[in-house]
C-alpha cells in the first residue's frame, strides 16, 4: 500500500514539474458525463485534469518546491494542467462551473513560478485570451494609420475635385468664347 502511495505521490509531483501551470479547482457533485465533458474542454486547451488527496498533492507541491499553505483545500480537489495559456485553463474552469451550477470552483492556482489565490485566479479567467488582448492592440495600433489615409484621401480627392471643376469652368468659358465668336462673326 505504501508503494502505491508513493507512486501516485511520485506521479503527481511529475506531473506538476511538467506542466507551467495548474488551476486548483474544487468540484462537488460532478456527475461522470459531466466530468468527461469537462476533461474534454481542458484537453481542447492543451491541458489536463488530474484528481488526487488533499495530502497527496500537499505533499507532492512540497516536493516540487511549491507551498500551498495559503490556498483553502477545503471539499474535494483536482488539479487541471496546462502547458499552454494559463488564462485559458482558468476561463475553463471558471465558466463550466458557472454553467453547471456551480459544481466546480477556482481554489487556486500557480501560474508562471508564483501561487494565485482563488480570487486572483478568478480576475484572471475574466481577463480577454491572448488572441483577443492582441486583436484590441492591433486595432490601436491599426486606427490612427486608416484615420490618417482617410485624411490624405480626402485631401487628394478635394484637389481632383478643384481642378475638375477649374477645367469645366474652362471649358464652359472657351465654349462661350467660342460661340460669342461665332455670333459676331
Amino acid at each position: 500500500m505504501i508503494e502505491e502511495k508513493q507512486l501516485l505521490l511520485d506521479e503527481v509531483k511529475e506531473q506538476i514539474k511538467a506542466s507551467s501551470s495548474f488551476v486548483i479547482m474544487r468540484y462537488m457533485g460532478l456527475k461522470a458525463n459531466k466530468v468527461a465533458e469537462f476533461r474534454r474542454k481542458v484537453a481542447g486547451l492543451g491541458g489536463s485534469v488530474g484528481v488526487m488527496r488533499k495530502r497527496i498533492l500537499i505533499k507532492a507541491a512540497e516536493a516540487a518546491g511549491i507551498g500551498l499553505d495559503s490556498i483553502d483545500l477545503a471539499g474535494h480537489i483536482g488539479l487541471v494542467y496546462s502547458n499552454g495559456d494559463p488564462a485559458e485553463i482558468a476561463k475553463c474552469v471558471f465558466t463550466f462551473g458557472a454553467d453547471n451550477e456551480k459544481c466546480v470552483a477556482i481554489a487556486g492556482g500557480y501560474i508562471d513560478g508564483q501561487l494565485y489565490k482563488a480570487a486572483e485566479v478568478v480576475t484572471l479567467s475574466q481577463l480577454p485570451s491572448k488572441d483577443e488582448l492582441r486583436a484590441q492592440f492591433l486595432s490601436l495600433l491599426e486606427a490612427p494609420m486608416a484615420q490618417t489615409l482617410a485624411v490624405v484621401d480626402a485631401l487628394l480627392t478635394s484637389v481632383i475635385h478643384c481642378m475638375d471643376n477649374k477645367c469645366e469652368a474652362e471649358n464652359v468659358e472657351n465654349s462661350t468664347n467660342s460661340t460669342s465668336e461665332e455670333i459676331h462673326a
